[in-house]
């Protein structure tokens, strides 16, 4: 007789576990939203529905900066950051059992395992030695240091297509005489190409949402949104905060959702 598969909601109380689970993760997110649209200036007491605090926002000129700056930041560093990862996930996956392919594995993946507060500690020990002896006080450090964190993130789901990816069409074009750097940019480039989108989202997501890296490397004038929302935080909180914090979490789930879709596509 064949086993049946496992099945955890088989369990008793998984259900219910994992419904309160969410519920206690995203109702916070729900009343955040909710009161982004209240007409009211004074927090928990509604007085209708109303965009004022979200056109406020938008005519805000140190949240629109510390927005630029952002976008800026996660854009260049994402980008970098998936250029990098592809290059390692190709080494990691077209060439199996070389020296040294577990540390590479362990370096790649250290940023994940390593807590954030410890990586930006780390980093802003070596370039405040940097800015010293530079005197170079721009945007280049942030970048940097985006970048490094960013890595794994855009590497998991790159190295999950190319894994996934069938070699038949590669070693074909091998058999018909096609160079290496011809089979990739005609073959394995376009089926990689929605695990490199979606590294990018991911990796673009991160860095725009990223506090702590941000508040520990950034120099003065360098407001990023995560920054600018915590230094609001400590000063007033209002209503033009849950607006600010609304659009954020609109942009993130909308390319974590990008990256989802990307993904989806099977070879």
């Amino acid at each position: 007789m064949a086993k049946r598969p496992f099945d955890i909601r088989s369990m008793p109380g998984a259900v219910t576990l994992a419904v309160t689970c969410f519920v206690i993760l995203y109702i916070p997110m729900v009343i955040l939203v909710a009161n982004s649209f209240n007409a009211g200036k004074v927090i928990g007491h509604w007085e209708g529905l109303s965009l004022r605090w979200y056109l406020a926002a938008l005519q805000n000129e140190a949240f629109m900066a510390a927005a630029s700056t952002s976008l800026i930041l996660a854009s260049v560093a994402g980008l970098v950051a998936t250029v990098l990862a592809t290059m390692a996930a190709l080494a990691t996956t077209r060439s199996t059992g070389f020296r040294g392919e577990g540390a590479i594995h362990i370096i790649l993946n250290q940023p994940l395992m390593v807590p954030e507060i410890v990586l930006a500690i780390a980093l802003l020990i070596i370039l405040a030695q940097v800015k010293q002896a530079t005197g170079y006080t721009g945007l280049g450090y942030l970048i940097a240091a985006h970048t490094t964190f960013c890595i794994p993130f855009a590497y998991m789901p790159i190295r999950a297509r190319l894994e996934g990816m069938d070699l038949t069409l590669e070693t074909a074009a091998a058999d018909l005489y096609a160079s290496r750097a011809y089979a990739f940019r005609r073959i394995t480039l376009p089926l990689l190409a929605p695990g490199i989108l979606a590294g990018f989202m991911l990796a673009f997501v991160v860095s725009l949402d990223d506090l702590v890296m941000s508040e520990f490397l950034k120099s003065p004038g360098q407001e990023t949104l995560p920054t600018y929302l915590m230094g609001e935080l400590r000063r007033n909180l209002t209503s033009e905060i849950y607006a600010i914090s609304s659009l954020l979490l609109l942009i993130s789930v909308l390319v974590v959702a990008g990256s989802w879709l990307a993904t989806k596509t099977r070879t």
